[in-house]
């Protein structure tokens, strides 16, 4: 049965994330920060972590996979600086939470999971809150989603061994990426704009993700 004060104090580790682990740390988009401040971040973690839920640091979600922490989330989305009429590709749906924001942020949001279950999970926890600008796609997100490209933006939870040129060619002119890139031992995030058919990068800082895995990952099988 659930705790009667578990809601109230879910609300206030909430506020305190917001304040501590985004705003204290130099994130000032309020678009990113009042979406963060209302999504129930405990709604997306498996129930024997929920008291973990708003920790500076990821948490397992199964299948190998993890919910990134909050600050590293708010730092993506503020570069990407999605706007209310951008449709959004996620590779990578996981939990659903950085889906969930998006939806708060864009106009529609498609996202790709590998694994089915997470997928069916995410999509569940979703409609609960009552999202209807989501569609959810288990595939390769390795190749993208060209079905429904060009993208305004897209942002990848999951390290690339090297930029994957077939999501850069998914975008439109004027739209940007945010992608970590490297080896499981070191990685970047990179924002990639593509302006007029040329890719401009902009080196972020560094950060750890679960590799990339798919048949346009050299490492994938």
């Amino acid at each position: 049965m659930l705790d009667h004060d578990q809601p109230k104090s879910f609300a206030l580790d909430r506020q305190h994330m917001v304040a501590l682990q985004l705003r204290a740390r130099g994130i000032r988009d309020e678009r990113v920060l009042d979406a963060m401040a209302r999504i129930p971040r405990e709604e997306f973690v498996p129930q024997q972590f929920r008291h973990q839920a708003y920790g500076d640091h990821p948490i397992p979600i199964g299948q190998g996979q993890t919910i990134s922490q909050p600050y590293i989330v708010a730092l993506m989305l503020e570069a990407l600086a999605i706007q209310p009429t951008d449709k959004v590709l996620e590779i990578g749906t996981g939990s659903g939470y950085l889906t969930a924001v998006l939806a708060e942020l864009s106009s529609h949001v498609y996202s790709i999971e590998r694994h089915s279950s997470l997928a069916q999970t995410a999509e569940r926890v979703l409609a609960a809150l009552g999202y209807r600008n989501i569609n959810i796609v288990v595939g390769d997100g390795s190749k993208g989603l060209p079905a429904h490209a060009p993208y305004d933006a897209i942002i990848v939870s999951a390290a690339a061994p090297e930029l994957p040129l077939a999501m850069v060619e998914q975008l439109r002119d004027g739209g940007r990426m945010i992608i970590p890139v490297g080896s499981t031992q070191s990685q970047e995030l990179l924002l990639v704009r593509k302006q007029q058919d040329e890719t401009v990068l902009k080196h972020l800082e560094g950060c750890r993700f679960v590799p990339l895995i798919g048949r346009e990952d050299p490492a994938g099988e």
